[in-house]
């Protein structure tokens, strides 16, 4: 069973401490005094997150601040003594580590989303429906984020192993730091084709545009994108009450619309 089923199954760290926060001060007055949260938020989320931070700031009256970029640059920011609440991470290990280090709240750790990869093109018709673009003389370049820091990078090595075409493909490689990184060589034109988060170039249903290959999930490992809690947000009510949304439907309806599985 997963780890989301099993918090619809059972109540969660964050229905715990919302319910000995509502006792002490009432919900009414939760939303009448509204709180802030910096939330550390993977580059591959940014989309999806802004949407469920104006719904969150709506329905609850609370303020999200929000920084994005790669969770390998967060979890150094953290270890450091950076002041965010809340880690939205690009994979499970890195808020592990955070929770084994005790920089994270323990029992507050759980799959938001689990991501999709996609090979894709801001030229129309470029890519095709299964992949075979890879095997063209024609490009010459395809970037992927480095697979040593990003599971996107790691899941793209992967792919291109599984198709017999690492040796191929080798020279034609380029790296990103970072998914949003791989994402910006593509976009602007300097490798033709790249390995990107099925959210960057999906909403509501669909490619925004350009041309892309959504890889068949059985092709690379799941790619388990985990939420913590950090020890900064514990206190703060417009953390936990985050944690906690995040997990309901209203916000899994959005991570849905832009390609993510939950």
């Amino acid at each position: 069973m997963s780890k989301i089923q099993e918090s619809a199954l059972k109540p969660s760290f964050f229905q715990l401490a919302l319910t000995l926060i509502a006792i002490g001060v009432g919900f009414a007055s939760l939303k009448v005094h509204a709180a802030e949260v910096t939330v550390a938020v993977a580059a591959n989320f940014s989309a999806p997150m802004k949407v469920i931070a104006q719904q969150f700031q709506r329905d609850t009256g609370h303020q999200v601040r929000m920084s994005f970029g790669s969770t390998g640059q967060f979890y150094a920011q953290i270890k450091h003594g950076a002041p965010f609440a809340i880690l939205l991470a690009a994979d499970e290990r890195t808020p592990e580590k955070i929770e084994q280090n005790g920089w994270g709240v323990p029992g507050s750790r759980f799959t938001y989303a689990v991501g999709k990869l996609a090979l894709w093109s801001r030229m129309p018709g470029l890519v095709d429906g299964d992949g075979a673009i890879l095997k063209s003389a024609a490009v010459d370049k395809i970037a992927i984020a480095n697979p040593k820091l990003a599971p996107y990078g790691a899941a793209a090595v992967e792919v291109i192993h599984k198709l017999g075409l690492s040796d191929a493909l080798s020279s034609k490689i380029v790296e990103g730091s970072s998914i949003g990184q791989a994402f910006q060589f593509v976009a602007s034109g300097n490798a033709a084709i790249g390995f990107v988060a099925l959210s960057q170039v999906y909403e509501n249903g669909q490619i925004k545009e350009g041309s892309a290959w959504i890889v068949p999930a059985e092709m690379y490992q799941p790619i388990k994108q985990d939420a913590v809690l950090l020890k900064t947000g514990l206190g703060n009510p417009a953390a936990l009450a985050l944690m906690k949304y995040l997990q309901e439907n209203q916000a899994r309806s959005v991570m849905r619309l832009f390609g993510y599985a939950n």
